[in-house]
């Protein structure tokens, strides 16, 4: 009886020993993905601003100028890039919304991202763009993968339309949460204008004929958590300016926007949130249950020893009981 419990346990210890990498290694690349339908808003902020005025071309200080920016995920596009690229990909379209204390538009910028559903990779296909113009991304953009290590990643720069690399400087609490803190500085460079402009009638052409070009500089910061690489907060040091040309009216400059731009706090809550369930999910798959099924398994493993040597060890001697022999008389 006990050689068979010993032979039950012996295949349970293997069983659970043999799962524990194949959830790790193996699972776990192929359920961690980023949804193809996902959608997600996200708003910032950056109060007491520099903006131009285009109607006097002039900058002002303003009370705040508000960032919306969503990621739409495109489903229809990913499952025709898939059959190409040969793996799961995502395509988000997205849409960067700047609008300044009044509610009128500042500028819109549309952008298609696509990349790996796992490692968010980037994937190189038909569509890739920002603000209609193609692009090639080199480098990640809005999401770090999984396991974010403690290096630099390349980063694109949707303004400059370039990958350069962003720093990791650090790990840090934020909101009861472990991060890595990144940082990214891109200096002062010649960019293109956005195709809608704040004013009817202005467009990126009619501004080229005049001369004037616009520049740009930020330090990007990102407090990323590194089990689901998704940024929890993230802030910008962002500066644009117009340069030269008849439209300054002889001025080399003027400040186009200027602000610290930041998450607002509600959408820091829901982030935190979001990312801590997660967060959650991802650890079963990669700690919790590979090292928990390990455990098991050795666990049964030396129950099934110890079971095996019970049933193998000798008994002891018989004991006789003598008997003693009654005398018999003729």
């Amino acid at each position: 009886m006990r050689r068979n419990a010993s032979l039950v346990l012996l295949g349970c210890a293997v069983f659970f020993a043999a799962l524990s990498p194949l959830l790790r290694w193996y699972a776990f690349p192929r359920l961690a993905r980023i949804p193809p339908n996902q959608y997600q808003d996200m708003v910032l902020e950056a109060k007491d601003a520099t903006l131009l005025d285009y109607g006097t071309m002039r900058a002002k200080k303003v009370s705040k100028v508000t960032i919306v920016q969503t990621l739409k995920g495109n489903v229809e596009a990913a499952e025709k890039i898939e059959k190409s690229a040969g793996r799961p990909v995502v395509v988000w379209d997205g849409l960067s919304y700047l609008q300044g204390p009044d509610g009128k538009m500042i500028s819109r910028i549309p952008e298609r991202y696509i990349f790996d559903a796992h490692s968010q990779d980037p994937v190189h296909a038909t569509g890739e763009s920002v603000d209609g113009d193609p692009v090639k991304r080199d480098g990640i953009e809005f999401k770090w993968p999984f396991l974010t290590q403690k290096r630099d990643y390349e980063y694109f720069d949707a303004q400059t339309r370039t990958t350069n690399p962003i720093h990791y400087k650090g790990t840090q609490t934020f909101r009861g949460l472990k991060v890595y803190y990144f940082e990214q500085t891109i200096p002062w460079t010649k960019v293109l204008m956005p195709k809608t402009m704040p004013v009817q009638g202005i467009t990126p052409e009619s501004v080229a004929k005049t001369g004037t070009t616009r520049w740009y500089s930020t330090v990007r910061k990102f407090w990323v958590e590194p089990v689901t690489g998704a940024p929890v907060y993230g802030e910008e040091l962002h500066k644009e300016e117009l340069r030269g040309g008849t439209l300054l009216g002889g001025r080399a400059k003027v400040t186009a926007f200027a602000g610290d731009v930041k998450m607002r706090e509600d959408y820091i809550e829901h982030t935190v949130a979001l990312v801590k369930h997660n967060r959650t999910l991802v650890l079963l798959m990669t700690s919790y249950l590979p090292w928990g099924f390990l455990t098991l398994g050795v666990l049964l493993l030396a129950l099934a020893l110890y079971l095996e040597a019970r049933g193998r060890r000798p008994e002891g001697p018989a004991h006789t009981q003598a008997t003693e022999t009654e005398p018999v008389s003729a």
